[in-house]
């Protein structure tokens, strides 16, 4: 029932109105995933997302694409 109510609203909204209702939420992603930034993944997580099923087909993975941390051989003997 709601979807219908939301093509009804949909059909009176001009070009411009859907263009900025599809624009806002857009932005305000943007604007999140600026705030939070990239984690930091640890060894145990990395076993994990290797094990972990991959993506459908067509649909990116961009928390698997994150580039592995170097490893600091200078931190080991530091302790």
């Amino acid at each position: 029932m709601h979807n219908a109510f939301s093509f009804l609203r949909l059909l009176s909204m001009s070009d411009r109105d859907k263009d900025i209702e599809i624009l806002a939420p857009r932005h305000q992603l943007l604007v999140l995933q600026r705030k939070v930034g990239r984690p930091a993944f640890t060894a145990t997580d990395r076993v994990c997302l290797r094990r972990a099923p991959p993506a459908p087909c067509g649909q990116a993975a961009p928390l698997l694409a994150a580039p592995p941390a170097e490893h600091d051989p200078a931190a080991d003997t530091a302790t």
